[in-house]
């Protein structure tokens, strides 16, 4: 299929092999981020999705953060492996942190008492698609990124460390930087085992 659109969702993939060099500058791949976020649909254009983009030192210190909490939980036999894993999303340029704001979903739930059951569901829903609209554009800018997840874990750390208010609840993290190795093969399920189409 030619289609410019699914061109650049090939071009999405997880890159573990991060390194500090951007393509652009800090400015301009924090507006990336940014317009991405912006521009991503949301329930009742309920936009209330939140970014935190972190930089050099700063993302270093989330993933030392990460690291702090982890050696809480996790043996202390296989802790070298998950230190190891920690080192290789904090070798990338920087960290977008993902947060759902729960006082918008409230605020719409108290609106229309209605969908009320809903409303979280369609702020999940919409932060997805922020992640992966923010994920698709550094792609398309020669930026590899992978997407990870260590809240709730991590959620009062990050909290306390940089001011995050109590609404904004983490959801997903994203290491970002220069793609230090190429991809392997990807693989894909059966369409019969996937969809049905009618009509």
């Amino acid at each position: 299929m030619n289609s410019q659109a699914i061109s650049l969702y090939k071009k999405r993939r997880s890159q573990y092999a991060l390194g500090k060099t951007l393509p652009m500058s800090q400015n301009d791949t924090a507006s990336l981020i940014k317009h991405a976020v912006r521009e991503a649909p949301s329930a009742f254009n309920a936009q209330s999705a939140r970014a935190v983009i972190l930089f050099g030192a700063e993302s270093q210190k989330f993933w030392d953060l990460t690291r702090d909490e982890l050696r809480k939980i996790v043996p202390a036999e296989a802790f070298e492996g998950t230190s190891n894993k920690i080192d290789s999303f904090a070798a990338g340029a920087g960290t977008v942190l993902f947060f759902v704001d729960s006082d918008v979903v409230k605020g719409l739930q108290a609106q229309y008492p209605l969908y009320a059951e809903n409303f979280p569901i369609w702020g999940e829903q919409s932060n997805g698609m922020a992640q992966f609209a923010v994920w698709t554009a550094l792609a398309d800018a020669g930026i590899g990124a992978s997407l990870q997840h260590y809240n709730p874990l991590v959620n009062e750390a990050v909290r306390e460390h940089w001011g995050i208010p109590a609404s904004w609840t983490l959801r997903a993290q994203m290491p970002f930087g220069s793609h230090e190795a190429a991809f392997g093969e990807k693989s894909y399920i059966e369409d019969e085992a996937r969809f049905k189409v009618f009509g």
